[in-house]
């Protein structure tokens, strides 16, 4: 739990918010973020030259992506049930966790001779991760307190950053040779555990985070106002991940149908994923002013609506089928930090650590049936309609944050505005 604005005096409160070193600090941890979580789609992004060394099903695709989710949600857990962010120095979890995801990234390229072996890897990369993105917010957390909603804009831009990067590098790599997509990921992090031991430390709002508590599970669900922001966040969840790990192959294959070089495939997949970083800075602030259930709700309306129409472009023109996507990609995870920041207002202190540790653990777990959903469902009606199954999480998800909005509670939510 961050201290209170009530327990600084009021003397104080300027100098705190403008703490020396504040912005150098914070925008270094992002950079250390994007570096650390470049490592998340490594391999997804060289699925096709994988397919043709290990003659891969199209299950064994989604395992690619799969495996890493898994890793995440149970590194998750093990580090909020044994408060590893309290027991160890944050900067320390942080560089470490993000030097071992790029040692486990880079073993992939020197001793993986088949899928298990990758699969294995890609575990430990995820439970890796988990000492990354949600340890990264807890620093960019010290730092910020009236100014959080950019605070968190700038981490989950970069997050999304990451992820998109090794697409880019798989482009400027030549796109079949896979291996220096893996070195140059794995590099990666280990610049971003670099920048973590050296230069990022914790502001002036540290404090020992809530603990997870497995006995106020049952309660958080039985909450309602927590519920709806939860099966918000659900809703948001079923169509991301899927959406990231299933987007590049899908504009490949659809630029293939046209005669196009899969250099550009790559170039344009970075750039749809990535574009979600900008979605991701602009909806903080506007949540802030303008409330979360209401940026929420545009941002799923607008993701889900992409959702049901990329497909008619499959094989179409690729500048419309493009814009379409651009669009999907910055509303796809704009919303994504506001479920949390929610979730953080709507629950009592003494068990909101427990409560965002359920929300991510849920979310993640998620993702394991919608990404895996797409490939039978491309066997089954075509990529042209495959996306569309997406398109429920979204409507599901309008619905929690509209019916959220109604509640009393819904005042909680960023100082008022809802």
């Amino acid at each position: 739990m961050t201290i209170s604005e009530m327990d600084i005096p009021a003397q104080e409160k300027p100098a705190l918010l403008n703490t020396p070193g504040k912005w150098r600090t914070l925008v270094l941890l992002s950079v250390a973020e994007l570096l650390g979580m470049a490592v998340w789609f490594s391999a997804s992004a060289v699925v096709p030259a994988l397919t043709d060394i290990w003659s891969l099903s199209d299950g064994d695709k989604a395992w690619l992506t799969m495996s890493v989710q898994i890793g995440f949600v149970i590194g998750s857990l093990v580090s909020a049930i044994f408060n590893l962010a309290d027991r160890w120095p944050s900067r320390r979890l942080f560089a470490s966790s993000s030097l071992m995801a790029g040692v486990t990234t880079a073993l992939i390229a020197v001793v993986a001779n088949s899928l298990w072996v990758a699969l294995i890897l890609r575990f430990f990369t995820g439970v890796f991760l988990a000492g990354v993105y949600p340890v990264g917010m807890k620093i960019m957390a010290t730092w910020t307190k009236r100014d959080r909603g950019l605070g968190i804009g700038l981490l989950v831009g970069a997050l999304v950053l990451g992820s998109a990067s090794p697409h880019l590098l798989n482009a400027l790599g030549g796109v079949n040779d896979w291996r220096p997509v893996m070195y140059l990921a794995a590099a990666s992090a280990g610049f971003g555990a670099v920048i973590g031991i050296l230069f990022i430390t914790e502001g002036p709002y540290q404090s020992p985070a809530p603990r997870f508590q497995w006995r106020q599970v049952g309660r958080i669900l039985a909450e309602k106002d927590i519920a709806l922001a939860n099966l918000g966040y659900l809703g948001h969840m079923w169509e991301l991940y899927a959406m990231w790990a299933w987007i590049p192959l899908f504009i490949l294959i659809s630029f293939e149908e046209r005669g196009i070089n899969p250099t550009w495939a790559s170039l344009a997949a970075f750039a749809i994923i990535a574009v979600g970083g900008i979605g991701s800075f602009i909806a903080g602030p506007l949540a802030d002013r303008f409330g979360r259930t209401l940026v929420t709700s545009v941002s799923l309306i607008i993701s889900g609506t992409s959702a049901l129409l990329i497909g008619f472009l499959f094989g179409g023109n690729p500048i419309a089928l493009v814009t379409l996507a651009l669009i999907w990609g910055f509303a796809v995870v704009a919303d994504s930090a506001q479920f949390s920041a929610a979730v953080s207002e709507l629950s009592p202190p003494k068990y909101v650590g427990t409560a965002l540790t359920l929300q991510t653990s849920l979310g993640f777990l998620l993702t394991l049936f919608s990404i895996r959903l797409i490939p039978p469902l491309v066997d089954l009606i075509g990529w042209r309609f495959a996306f569309s199954s997406l398109a429920f999480g979204p409507l599901i998800g309008v619905w929690a944050m509209l019916a959220l909005r109604r509640l009393p509670n819904a005042d909680k939510l960023a100082r008022g505005q809802k």
